[in-house]
């Protein structure tokens, strides 16, 4: 089933109940279209820059656009998690459980030792990103973000150092991961229902043929293309059928 994965400046971790371990989907600066995947029915998590050097330890940039399985990354702890997820009954179960597991990982704790020495050598070989770095990011996902010279004065770095930085841990500018937060924002409005109208005018665009330009640029299509795309119910696939039949709800 042919699905289209839009621009993101965060790293996604893929965890189908079904799967053997979990897909490590990184950051992209453009919209991608992907055929035959197998994964439908699980739960999905958004690292940040630091959250992949410490889980996963690997800078985003290694991750890339493309899916990684979760063992290559972490090993057998990873193929534990669809089948633990999956055989929980409710969500909440699955989300508190997830969250717990996840914090022992961060923690190093007993109940992940290859995750605690991967979390130790994180600092050792320069993985984890400078505290800049780090703090930039998360201030260009804000509506209006300061220029990236203005930015870099704030965090009392270079400029020169702080796109150095994010093209190490990242493998992206400062400015094309503020280009994409705008985007996301947009996306979201979009399903929420605004117009392109109003979506462009809360989004930080200078107006609609700004919006119809990017979404050009970094989806493919028109921002009223975009929009219904996103409104679009999913399509659920019966776990019974061997014809490949399905419904949309």
């Amino acid at each position: 089933m042919e699905h289209l994965v839009l621009p993101l400046a965060s790293t996604t971790v893929i965890v189908d109940f079904g799967s053997r371990s979990g897909i490590v989907s990184g950051a992209r600066e453009a919209a991608s279209a992907h055929g035959g995947n197998r994964w439908g029915h699980g739960v999905s998590v958004g690292l940040t820059p630091l959250g992949v050097a410490t889980l996963l330890g690997v800078p985003m940039r290694e991750v890339g656009g493309n899916g990684i399985e979760l063992a290559d990354l972490m090993g057998s702890v990873a193929t534990e998690l669809p089948g633990m997820l999956g055989a929980l009954r409710s969500w909440d179960e699955r989300f508190d459980v997830l969250e717990a597991l996840l914090g022992v990982a961060f923690r190093g704790g007993s109940r992940s030792v290859k995750l605690g020495r991967v979390r130790e050598g994180v600092r050792k070989h320069g993985v984890e990103p400078e505290a800049a770095v780090t703090a930039a990011w998360w201030r260009l996902q804000r509506a209006e973000p300061p220029r990236v010279g203005v930015l870099a004065d704030e965090l009392g770095v270079s400029r020169r150092r702080l796109e150095r930085g994010f093209r190490q841990h990242i493998g992206m500018s400062p400015a094309t991961v503020a280009r994409i937060a705008r985007f996301q924002r947009v996306v979201g409005r979009f399903g929420a229902g605004a117009s392109p109208a109003d979506a462009a005018a809360g989004s930080g665009f200078a107006d609609q043929s700004h919006l119809a330009r990017e979404t050009r640029a970094m989806a493919g299509m028109t921002p009223s293309a975009l929009a219904a795309h996103l409104r679009t119910p999913p399509i659920v696939v019966s776990q019974t059928s061997k014809t490949g039949g399905a419904r949309r709800f």
